[in-house]
């Protein structure tokens, strides 16, 4: 689809599944994610499959402007395309 901007659901995964390489890689990041969604480390990749986990993984960075600009430079994402793509995996309609 060349000249669309409509972010895919798709592409929204593969940034919220980068989000999570990004936690992965940063142990007290990662640990702070965890306490507040209350899953253990050896329930991560089932706790992926879930609905909304992928979106709660984005919002976890747009919670904290900081981190979500270290990641958005890590992976050379402008920060408005995470907040994007929460959007489309939260499901969010009417906007």
């Amino acid at each position: 689809m060349a000249g669309s901007n409509r972010l895919t659901r798709e592409k929204a995964e593969e940034i919220a599944i980068l989000g999570l390489q990004f936690l992965v890689g940063d142990p007290e990041q990662l640990g702070r994610f965890l306490a507040l969604t209350g899953i253990g480390p050896l329930e991560i990749r089932s706790a992926a499959a879930e609905p909304g986990f992928l979106a709660g993984v984005l919002e976890f960075f747009m919670a904290d402007e900081s981190l979500l600009l270290s990641f958005a430079a890590s992976r050379n994402l402008r920060p408005m395309m995470i907040a994007a793509a929460r959007h489309v995996l939260a499901g969010e309609a009417g906007f």
